[in-house]
């Protein structure tokens, strides 16, 4: 009887549940893409999503500076001069003048001969003197330019060395070092104050990157041509996980009613209904992780935005509408030579011709 009222802690233990604690923090990933932001739609290799995002801020990142530097910096190549101005120097004691000035004199020829002796090494003579004399004066000159420099580099120092040391001194009472790195950590970490920011589109071999647009910046679709023409044009490798790179200008929820509400203030950007020349047009669609949505309602929602002077033309478009969904995000841009530059793959353009 006792050895039955024994409990079994063996099976207890085996049979013991565990449980995950709710006080732990769960780790958060990137940002999801939600409507309302702009920025690029790229396409990558599967299960490199993460290299690609930090690539494609980079590669962003230059070509936007790029960009505004070529604004600000104004300069005409075609006015700058091709070549250097050269211009000929006469000296007063060459060959040149004294034989027009012998000739000028009516001498006869075996004075002039020995005239010319004389005057060659007379002239040798002054000129060795004239070097070594200016040798002399620029020694002289460089000692006395030293002399004042190392003099002013001293009164600069006597002066200056207070002012550092009081600044020096200063710093650590105001701020500490740990307070300033921690200060510069958190600029970093602050997605206000960044140009690019990945999002997580939420598909395989797709990423997104943001742009936070201020004032006075170029768009992403400015900097997406700028980076394409210049692919093509020089041909450099500059990526190494990125594929297609498409600029996003609006993103709504994936339907019918939604895209036709947010496409017309882009409709009407770039097809004016009151434009002189009509444009020619064509609608790109592709969904991924999505299958609700009817492929041909949503393109012919979108060519019915555009006003009628403008036309479709899927074989030579002058712009192309891509429209991109991932999941239930539509994104929404507007290119130009869209098959003229591969489709805007850079893998393509930056490839070697056969």
């Amino acid at each position: 009887m006792a050895a039955e009222n024994k409990p079994n802690n063996g099976n207890k233990d085996k049979k013991r549940k565990r449980y995950l604690s709710h006080s732990k923090s769960v780790k958060k990933g990137s940002y999801p893409l939600h409507p309302g932001v702009q920025g690029f739609f790229i396409t990558c290799d599967g299960g490199r999503e993460r290299q690609a995002s930090q690539e494609a801020i980079n590669v962003l990142d230059t070509f936007y500076e790029q960009l505004v530097d070529d604004e600000d910096s104004g300069v005409n190549p075609a006015a700058m001069p091709n070549k250097p101005l050269n211009k000929k120097i006469k000296f007063s004691d060459s060959d040149s003048d004294s034989s027009s000035d012998d000739e000028e004199s009516g001498q006869p020829k075996e004075e002039d001969a020995h005239n010319e002796n004389q005057t060659n090494e007379d002239g040798e003579k002054q000129h060795l003197e004239k070097t070594v004399e200016q040798e002399e004066d620029a020694n002289r000159q460089n000692q006395t330019d030293e002399a004042e420099e190392s003099s002013a580099k001293k009164q600069r120092l006597e002066t200056d060395l207070p002012k550092c040391e009081n600044v020096v001194n200063d710093e650590p009472k105001n701020k500490s070092i740990d307070k300033l790195i921690d200060d510069e950590l958190r600029e970093l970490k602050d997605r206000s104050k960044r140009r690019f920011v990945g999002l997580d589109s939420g598909c395989n071999g797709v990423v997104f990157v943001q742009m936070l647009k201020r004032n006075g910046d170029p768009g992403p679709a400015e900097i997406v041509k700028h980076m394409m023409t210049s692919a093509a044009a020089t041909r450099k490798h500059m990526s190494r996980f990125i594929l297609r790179v498409l600029p996003v200008e609006l993103t709504c929820y994936a339907s019918e009613e939604e895209i036709s509400k947010a496409i017309k203030p882009l409709i009407d950007q770039y097809f004016p209904a009151e434009a002189q020349t009509p444009l020619k047009f064509a609608v790109l669609y592709d969904a991924r992780a999505n299958t609700g949505i009817d492929r041909m309602a949503i393109i012919k929602a979108v060519a019915k935005s555009v006003p009628e002077p403008h036309k479709v033309d899927l074989n030579n478009p002058d712009k192309s509408i891509i429209v991109q969904i991932a999941k239930t995000v539509c994104s929404i841009g507007v290119v130009e030579k869209y098959k003229e530059l591969s489709k805007y793959n850079l893998r393509q353009l930056t490839s070697p011709k056969a």
